[in-house]
């Protein structure tokens, strides 16, 4: 026999809360408390509760679909963004669905009349550079990830990557390093600007050399430095591509990594910071928890309560061999 489907009531029942707060519960709604949204949560996933979207949808005149607008084709930065985006989205029977303008104006211009036309909930607008961008214009609440909008009313979820970078030479400087460069990416980069900013007041050895976002420019500038500082005794990096270059020509010279010189990157990408030889020290954007806030901040701009400014979330140094040593 089928058994008959279970009711928004009886969600209600075993959370001990009224149907209609087990409702805005649901749909990330109301005033409530997170205790109260999580007990009903868990009582609609312990009774198998599926909300009908569609009466959902016409009941309420939304979609339950919020838009990611992003220029990140690679998906380096978008894709963990996406994941803490969905990490709130989800819980609440929300989609989301991924628009990657591939750093096309007229693209973008596409996807937010189509965005417009189906009716999203909300757009959550990031990227892969964290330079402020112009805001979006379209009748939806939006929030900007990664990159902030210039207007300052707009609500944007940014990294501090100063404070990220400061962290590095506090934990260089515990370890007893003191002659220290740094190699990072382009000049008209902020994050290589901002990075090199707060590094360069407490690098004792020379300017920063600003070049690409890779390996190879990594090797070119480790010959650079040892060029010019021969006894220096710790190399900081924009990224950790960059420090995987210079720890494969600090290799090469016989330099031992971290005994002679220690090495750091930035961005803790797993790709580059685990494969490193030896595994790097880095800061970790922690962009998951980025893009949590960011969805957050969106649903309370659909709840009727929109943020506005920047909110400026810490970045975090996660140590490995390349500085600790095995």
């Amino acid at each position: 026999m089928k058994r008959p489907a279970v009711r928004i009531t009886d969600v209600a029942a075993l959370a001990g809360v009224s149907a209609g707060t087990a409702s805005k519960a649901l749909n990330n709604t109301g005033q409530l408390s997170q205790d109260t949204r999580e007990r009903v949560r868990r009582a609609a996933a312990q009774l198998g509760f599926t909300p009908d979207v569609r009466g959902r949808a016409l009941s309420s005149g939304r979609t339950f679909t919020v838009a990611l607008l992003t220029t990140d084709s690679s998906g380096r930065f978008s894709i963990p963004i996406m994941r803490g985006v969905e990490d709130v989205l989800s819980a609440g029977e929300l989609a989301t669905v991924l628009c990657d303008t591939r750093d096309d104006p007229l693209r973008e211009q596409s996807y937010l009349r189509s965005m417009v036309a189906r009716g999203v909930d909300g757009i959550v607008v990031t990227g892969r550079r964290t330079e402020p961008r112009p805001p979006i214009d379209v009748p939806l609440p939006v929030v900007y990830a990664l990159a902030a909008s210039t207007d300052p009313a707009d609500a944007s979820v940014i990294v501090d990557d100063a404070a990220g970078a400061a962290a590095v030479i506090t934990h260089l400087r515990t370890l007893g390093r003191s002659r220290i460069a740094h190699i990072t990416g382009p000049a008209d980069h902020r994050s290589a600007v901002e990075r090199a900013q707060a590094m360069s007041s407490s690098t004792l050895v020379g300017e920063p050399l600003f070049g690409e976002w890779s390996e190879q420019w990594g090797r070119q500038a480790t010959d650079l430095v040892l060029r010019a500082h021969p006894d220096v005794d710790a190399i900081t990096c924009g990224s950790d591509q960059i420090a995987r270059g210079v720890c494969d020509r600090l290799r090469e010279l016989g330099r031992a990594v971290p005994g002679e010189i220690a090495v750091t990157g930035y961005d803790n990408w797993p790709v580059m910071a685990l494969a490193s030889r030896p595994p790097l020290t880095s800061v970790d954007l922690r962009l998951e928890e980025l893009g949590r806030r960011a969805a957050n901040l969106l649903l309370d701009a659909i709840a009727g309560n929109p943020h506005h400014g920047v909110l400026e979330l810490p970045a975090q140094l996660v140590p490995r061999e390349s500085t600790l040593g095995a």
